[in-house]
C-alpha cells in the first residue's frame, strides 16, 4: 500500500461530500484524512483525501470519484509533481507552572506557538507535514495531552501546472 493524495475540485454545493464519503464507505476504501474549503474558482471547492491503496484500487478510485454528480476534476498528485502537503493541528497540554519553560523549549523546536496559556494547560498550534505533528505528539505525551485536533492533510504540487493524471470532461 502506497500513499495517495488525491486532489478534486468539486462543485461547491449541499451533498457534495455526503456522496464522495458515501462512494468510499460503499466500496469499503479508507480515507486517512479528508479537508475541503472553498477553490480559486467561485462556486467550487477543493477536495484533498489521502488514501494508502495499491495502484489499481487508487485507479479505480478515481474513475468512481469521476461518476459522482458534482465532482468536475479529479487529481492524482504523485511524487513527480513534488506535493507540498500541510496539516494544522491544536494540542492541548497538561503544563503546571514548573514544567512550561521545558514544554516551550519542546515547541520551539517544532516551531509551535502557543495560542492559549491558562493557569495549568497549554494549546500549541503545529503546522506541517503528518509526520512531524506525529512526532510532536509522541514528545508531547510525556506531559499529559488533554485534547488534540487536527485538520487533516491539505495538499497541492509545486510549480505552475502538474501533469494531471485524471481529469473529467
Amino acid at each position: 500500500m502506497r500513499k495517495c493524495t488525491l486532489s478534486l475540485t468539486v462543485q461547491n454545493s449541499p451533498g457534495v461530500l455526503q456522496r464522495i464519503a458515501g462512494l468510499f464507505g460503499r466500496r469499503g476504501y479508507n480515507m486517512d484524512s479528508i479537508t475541503v474549503g472553498a477553490s480559486e474558482e467561485e462556486g467550487t471547492a477543493r477536495v484533498t483525501i489521502i488514501i494508502r491503496e495499491d495502484e489499481k484500487s487508487t485507479e479505480q478510485i478515481c474513475r468512481q470519484l469521476l461518476k459522482l454528480i458534482d465532482v468536475l476534476e479529479v487529481r492524482e498528485l504523485g511524487p513527480s509533481s513534488g506535493v507540498i502537503g500541510r496539516e494544522l493541528m491544536l494540542v492541548k497540554l497538561r503544563a503546571a507552572p514548573e514544567r512550561r519553560p521545558e514544554i516551550l523549549a519542546m515547541a520551539e523546536a517544532f516551531r509551535c506557538s502557543v495560542v492559549d496559556a491558562g493557569q495549568n494547560s497549554l494549546i500549541l498550534q503545529s503546522t506541517g507535514e503528518t509526520e512531524k505533528n506525529d512526532a510532536f505528539l509522541r514528545l508531547a505525551g510525556a506531559y499529559g495531552i488533554l485534547e488534540v485536533a487536527r485538520t487533516g492533510e491539505t495538499a497541492m504540487s509545486r510549480g505552475e501546472l502538474e501533469e494531471t493524471l485524471r481529469v473529467s470532461s
